[in-house]
């Protein structure tokens, strides 16, 4: 089966109404930064900035290479334990990434370019770590890690336009070959149909969670949060008697969506408080 190139989190409409949500949550003191922060960026936003560490593989393929195990961590859907040298080895995951691009933007002796790379990081990997199957990661049959569902193949069947280059040569209607982590970086919330900003009004009105402290938690709750998910959401598709599934349709996406909707608001409620209290 061809599979579509590797996925990130949430794609560009994900991560965008994760920065669009939060920025709508910010202080006045925060506001004042991120705008400070931003400017001179094509579109100085925390939406416009929210997918731009998914580019480095392009813009900068040096920190792009560096910062590729920064997107996510494979912790076992079975337990969801966070062991720092097992799970994290050299802090090249998620949890540490988070924590460390935090310190840097809240250090007001680094330079404004450090603190902004270090802003734009922190939209981004707070997006990327609410995203369940970038904190989740299955064996298969053969005891070999599954990759957060990047090995795991799937035939999908959808109206929405398929995410890979060549697209115009299919046959509509042919189901799409890809795999569950792109199903969920992308298919998940592109099957809405839904312009960015019609989406982002419908999150709204469904309501941004207001955190308490046990409810906002740490970039560990955060992965952890999102490794639960995975079984406890039956992300991995599977038949009434438990069986894997890799054909799968508009049914499942329907049936999932609301909890990917779910992750993207409580992301951007986190997102928000964190801003707040770094930049305050």
């Amino acid at each position: 089966m061809l599979a579509a190139p590797n996925a990130f989190a949430w794609s560009h409409l994900g991560h965008w109404l994760v920065g669009d949500l939060a920025q709508t949550q910010l202080t006045p003191a925060a506001q004042q930064q991120v705008t400070a922060l931003l400017q001179g960026e094509p579109d100085p936003t925390l939406a416009g900035v929210a997918s731009w560490a998914d580019g480095l593989r392009s813009s900068d393929p040096d920190l792009g290479k560096k910062t590729s195990k920064w997107h996510y961590i494979d912790l076992d859907p079975q337990h969801c334990e966070y062991r720092p040298p097992v799970d994290c080895p050299g802090n090249d995951c998620v949890i540490e990434a988070i924590d460390a691009q935090r310190k840097i933007l809240a250090d007001t002796t680094q330079t404004p370019e450090a603190r902004r790379v270090a802003l734009k990081f922190v939209v981004h990997f707070i997006g990327d770590v609410h995203q369940p199957l970038h904190a989740g990661s299955r064996q298969d049959a053969e005891g070999h890690d599954d990759a957060g569902g990047n090995k795991y193949q799937i035939s999908l069947r959808t109206a929405t336009p398929p995410d890979f280059q060549g697209a115009k040569r299919r046959v509509p209607g042919e189901p799409i070959p890809t795999n569950l982590h792109t199903v969920w970086d992308y298919y998940e919330l592109e099957s809405a149909m839904l312009a960015p900003e019609k989406y982002a009004a419908k999150l709204q009105q469904d309501g941004i969670p207001k955190l308490t402290p046990q409810t906002l938690g740490t970039s560990v709750d955060w992965a952890v949060e999102s490794c639960k998910g995975v079984n406890a959401q039956g992300v991995y598709p599977a038949d009434s008697d438990g069986q894997p599934q890799h054909k799968i349709g508009g049914t499942y996406l329907d049936a999932k969506r609301a909890y990917a909707e779910e992750r993207v608001r409580l992301a951007a409620a986190r997102l928000a408080e964190v801003l707040n209290e770094t930049l305050k």
